[in-house]
C-alpha cells in the first residue's frame, strides 16, 4: 500500500519516507508504532486546546497493568518462557501474577483482564500433565464466560510429530469460543524457540501498552543482572570435557547404553535431581558426505546459518547446524512450494494425510532428497528451509551434592534398519561411537520443576525407571544419600536381561545393603518364557504399594512414554481400585489428586 500525497495531511518528502519505511516494518513493529502514536497523542491531547479532540474509545479507555501468566510444562520450556516473560514485563511497568495451571485456582479466572497462556504439546498431541485439569475445566461445561478477558497463547511442540502445537492451538481457540479477544496471535514454536518467542513477547508488551497513556513509547529490554551476558545456557551452551564414556551392558548384550561423565568446572552451571540436561550433536559425517553427493553441490560453498547472516561451508553447516535426520510436515510442504513437484503436491493434497504421515516414519532428508529431488535454485535456497539443529535431552543421572563440578547420563545408543538403509541417533551414536575422554560436548542445563523430590526428606518415594529411565533415580538415590533424607525408597526397575542389561547394579546394591535404597523390584523380560515387565512387578506387589500411597508416598515415573508410562499409569490405576476396593472412577480420581498435589510425576519421552 503506497501513501498518495492527494489524500494525506504529508508533504512530498514525508510521504517518500513513509512509503520507505513502512513496508519494511514487522507485524510486531507496526502494533509497537500504533501504539506509539496513540499514547503520543494523548499526551499531547492534554496540552493542545489545538489539537483536534480524540474518540472517546481512544483515550477515556483504561487498560488494566495486571496480567496474568499461567503456563503448562512438562519439561521446563513453557515454565521457564514464562517466567522470563513476567520478568520483561514487570520491566515494563506491569503487575505480574505467574502460575503453574495445576496451581491456578479456576475460580479466579473471570476476575483476569489480561491473560498470557505458555503451554506446551506433550506426546501425540497431548497436554502436559500440570495442565490437565485447568485443559479439562476450560473445555467443560463449567468454563465461564470470559467476554472481558483480553489473551494471548504462546505455544510450544515439535513440527517433527503429527499434532504440532496442539494444546496451545486447543487452548487460542477455546478462549475465543468463551468470548476472549486476542490481543495478539498465537505463536507457534518449534524445538527452536527462541526467535519466535521473544517476537511474541515483543507484541504482546506492545498490545498490551496501547491506551497506557506514556508506556507504549518504547519497549524495553529486561537489563541483564551483572554476568548474565558471559552466564551459560540454551542459546550460550558450555563445552563441557567429557571425562569417563563407558557402556554399562555386558557383552552379548543386545543393547548398548553409555554411562557419559562430563566436567563443569568453570561452568556455574547447577542443577537440582529431576533436572535435565541439553546436548548439541553434529551429524554423521557420512550420511552428510551421501547428501551432497545427490544434491551435486560444491561442499565448500558457503551460506547463511542464522538470521544474523553468519556464513559457514556447506558441509559444515550441514553437520554442524540443520537437522537432516528428521522429516517434518512442514519442511516438506515448503519443499513442494519452492520445487513445484507434482508428486509432492500429491501427497500433500487434503485426504492423503495418513500416506503422508506414512511416508514421513523412518525416512531423512537423503530418502526425501532422492525421492522427489531437490528444491530452490542454490545452496543457499536448499538450506534456507531446514530446520536447526535441536538439543537433545537427557535425564540426568547424578547428584551435584554427590559429584561437585560434574553431570553425568545415561544415554542408549538408538540403531535401526528402515526402508533398506542403516538408521543411527543422532546424539546417541555421537556419544557411542565418536566422543572420547578430553573431547568437548556443547551442553545447557534444563530445569524441570514437574519432576521434583518431594520438600519433605521423610516422605517415602516409589521409583519406576525402566531401562535408561533409571536414570534420574540414581540422582535422587545419590542426592538422598549425601542429605540424609530419612523417607523409605521402592525401585522398580526393568530390562531385557539380568546378567547383561542390569544398569548401575553394584550401586543399587550398595544403596539396599545401607537402606538408602529400601526396597527394589527388577523384571528381566527376555530371561523368562513370558515377558514380565516392571507394571507386572507392581501388580505382585499391589498390596504393599497401596499401603505406601496410603502414608502419602510419591511416585515418579521415568522412560517410554508410548508404552511404558502408559501401562504403569493404568496399573496404578488398577492398583487403587482393587486395594483400595474403589470404582475405577473413583481410583482415577484418587490417582489425579496425587498429581494435583505434585506426589504422582512423571519424566517421559
Amino acid at each position: 500500500m503506497q501513501l498518495q500525497v492527494s489524500n494525506s495531511p504529508f508533504n512530498q518528502e514525508q510521504a517518500e519516507l513513509l512509503n520507505s519505511l513502512l513496508p519494511s516494518l514487522t507485524e510486531t513493529q507496526k502494533i509497537w508504532l500504533s501504539g506509539y502514536l496513540t499514547a503520543s497523542l494523548s499526551v499531547s491531547n492534554t496540552s493542545s486546546a489545538d489539537a483536534p479532540v480524540l474518540e472517546a474509545q481512544s483515550v477515556g479507555k483504561t487498560i488494566s497493568k495486571e496480567v496474568t501468566i499461567l503456563y503448562g510444562s512438562q519439561t521446563g520450556n513453557a515454565q521457564g518462557l514464562a517466567e522470563n516473560a513476567a520478568s520483561k514485563l514487570e520491566g515494563n511497568g506491569f503487575q505480574v501474577t505467574i502460575s503453574s495451571m495445576s496451581d491456578f485456582k479456576v475460580n479466579n479466572l473471570k476476575k483476569i483482564e489480561n491473560l498470557l497462556i505458555a503451554v506446551s504439546t506433550h506426546g501425540e498431541g497431548d497436554p502436559p500433565d500440570n495442565t490437565l485439569s485447568f485443559h479439562e475445566y476450560l473445555h467443560g461445561r463449567r468454563a465461564p464466560s470470559l467476554e472481558g478477558l483480553r489473551y494471548s497463547v504462546l505455544a510450544l511442540g515439535d513440527s517433527s510429530y503429527e499434532f504440532f502445537c496442539e494444546t496451545g492451538k486447543q487452548f487460542d481457540k477455546r478462549l475465543e469460543e468463551l468470548g476472549g479477544t486476542r490481543l495478539f496471535p498465537r505463536m507457534d514454536c518449534d524445538l527452536d524457540y527462541d526467535e519466535p518467542a521473544s517476537e511474541w513477547l515483543e507484541g504482546v508488551i506492545s498490545s498490551l501498552s496501547e491506551g497506557q497513556v506514556g508506556s507504549a513509547a518504547a519497549v524495553p529490554e529486561a537489563k541483564a543482572s551483572e554476568g548474565e551476558q558471559t552466564s551459560y545456557s540454551r542459546t550460550n551452551p558450555f563445552k563441557a570435557e567429557v571425562l569417563e564414556n563407558i557402556n554399562l551392558n555386558g557383552r552379548g548384550s543386545n543393547k548398548e547404553t553409555h554411562h557419559l561423565e562430563l566436567s563443569l568446572e568453570g561452568s556455574g552451571l547447577t542443577f537440582e535431581p529431576g533436572d535435565s540436561l541439553g546436548i548439541y550433536p553434529k551429524n554423521d559425517s557420512d550420511l552428510v558426505d551421501m547428501l551432497l553427493m545427490e544434491l551435486d553441490w560444491d561442499p565448500e560453498e558457503t551460506v547463511k546459518v542464522n538470521k544474523q547472516g553468519e556464513l559457514r561451508q556447506l558441509r559444515e553447516s550441514l553437520i554442524s547446524d540443520f537437522e537432516i535426520t528428521v522429516l517434518t510436515k512442514s519442511l516438506i510442504e515448503q519443499a513442494a512450494q519452492l520445487s513445484g513437484n507434482e508428486d509432492l503436491m500429491e501427497l500433500l493434497k487434503p485426504g492423503n494425510e495418513e500416506s503422508l504421515k506414512e511416508y514421513r516414519e523412518g525416512r531423512d532428508l537423503l530418502d526425501f532428497v532422492r525421492d522427489f529431488g531437490s528444491w530452490g535454485e542454490s545452496a543457499q535456497e536448499f538450506v534456507s528451509i531446514l530446520r536447526k539443529m535441536p538439543a537433545r535431552m537427557y535425564s540426568i543421572a547424578s547428584s551435584l551434592s554427590a559429584y561437585p563440578d560434574e553431570v553425568h547420563l545415561t544415554i542408549g545408543a538408538v540403531r535401526y534398519e528402515s526402508h533398506g538403509r542403516e538408521r543411527k541417533g543422532v546424539c546417541s551414536i555421537l556419544c557411542a561411537d565418536r566422543i572420547q575422554p578430553g573431547d568437548l560436548l556443547p551442553i545447557y542445563i534444563q530445569h524441570n520443576q514437574n519432576f521434583k523430590q518431594p520438600k519433605n526428606p521423610d516422605t517415602p518415594i516409589i521409583m519406576v525407571g525402566p531401562g535408561t529411565g533409571i536414570a534420574p533415580f540414581r540422582s535422587f538415590i545419590q542426592d538422598r544419600e549425601e542429605t540424609e533424607a530419612k523417607g523409605e525408597t521402592w525401585l522398580f526397575f526393568g530390562d531385557q536381561h539380568f546378567v547383561t542389561d542390569f544398569l548401575y547394579q553394584t550401586e543399587w546394591q550398595k544403596w539396599l545393603k545401607t537402606g538408602v535404597l529400601t526396597k527394589m523390584d527388577v523384571a528381566f523380560s527376555r530371561d523368562t518364557d513370558e515377558k514380565v515387565y516392571v507394571q507386572d512387578r507392581m501388580r505382585e506387589q499391589s498390596g504393599e504399594l497401596y499401603e505406601w500411597l496410603q502414608k502419602g508416598a510419591a511416585v515418579y515415573i521415568c522412560g517410554d512414554e508410548k508404552n511404558m508410562a502408559h501401562d504403569v499409569h493404568n496399573t496404578l490405576i488398577e492398583i487403587i481400585e482393587k486395594e483400595g476396593n474403589m470404582s475405577h472412577a473413583d481410583a482415577q480420581a484418587y490417582l489425579e489428586d496425587m498429581q494435583q498435589n505434585k506426589r504422582y510425576q512423571r519424566d517421559v519421552y
